[in-house]
């Protein structure tokens, strides 16, 4: 919650909790992205019948952990320009 002293708005207040909470599910949005790219990767590496597209999954599997770093650089960096307006608990 803002602090108590701060002269912002009820509405500023609650723009900036749907700003947080966006930010949650679009990291959580990343998240998903990365385990499903880390298991269609590992699955197709596995799988003796498509052993003719095994470089997709070698790539599914260098990719995934790419986006998870990227969604979470995105989530810090959101949280902290967040953090100059709003106190976060």
């Amino acid at each position: 919650m803002a602090n108590k002293g701060d002269h912002m708005s009820l509405t500023d207040i609650l723009a900036l909790d749907r700003t947080r909470l966006a930010n949650e599910r679009t990291f959580l949005a990343y998240f998903r992205t990365f385990i499903v790219f880390l298991s269609s990767g590992l699955a197709i590496i596995k799988l003796e019948m498509l052993e003719q597209i095994q470089y997709i999954g070698y790539g599914l599997v260098i990719i995934a952990p790419i986006l998870l770093a990227i969604g979470f650089g995105r989530f810090v960096y959101v949280k902290r320009h967040l953090a100059k307006f709003y106190k976060y608990e």
